[in-house]
């Protein structure tokens, strides 16, 4: 063999090795990259579930302290009516108190002195809904009355 011909042969050799080896570093290297934003990446959706949670966990607080707070709103001391008067409904508004009818009941009081009031309890920046504020519109209106059904069943 020339050695015109080994020098060819080397160089060829050298080319193909000099290619293999930055093809490899290169590829390391974006290899390394995309490893290190998968990592980044993962750290945030971490983060992300991490805060969700939280949320997910001061919202249920906060509905059960409204529910809590729904069901002893009575006994509290904000409350300007008799526990008695008060009925729990739960939806769409909480309470119907009928003021001063545990005094009428009982002989204290005057039918003229019952008053009929939707409450509604609300804790922390609750507000109501807009099904709760269609109700308060139609109080405020005047659209309120009182109906009796009749069931008779025949023996």
């Amino acid at each position: 063999m020339s050695i015109w011909m080994a020098m060819l042969i080397g160089a060829c050799i050298g080319v193909v090795v000099t290619t293999l080896i930055l093809s490899n570093t290169r590829n390391g290297r974006i290899r390394a990259e995309y490893e290190q934003y998968i990592g980044e990446l993962e750290l945030e959706h971490q983060q992300a579930l991490a805060q969700a949670q939280k949320r997910s966990v001061n919202t249920s607080r906060a509905v059960l302290k409204g529910k809590m707070a729904e069901q002893f709103a009575p006994i509290l001391p904000e409350f300007r009516y008799l526990p008695s008067d008060a009925k729990f409904l739960g939806d769409p508004v909480d309470y119907v108190v009928f003021d001063g009818y545990t005094d009428f009941r009982d002989g204290e009081g005057q039918a003229e002195d019952i008053e009929v009031i939707l409450m509604d309890i609300k804790s922390g920046g609750a507000r109501l809904t807009k099904g709760q504020q269609a109700i308060a519109q139609a109080v405020q209106d005047g659209r309120v009355r009182f109906e009796t059904l009749r069931v008779d069943f025949e023996d």
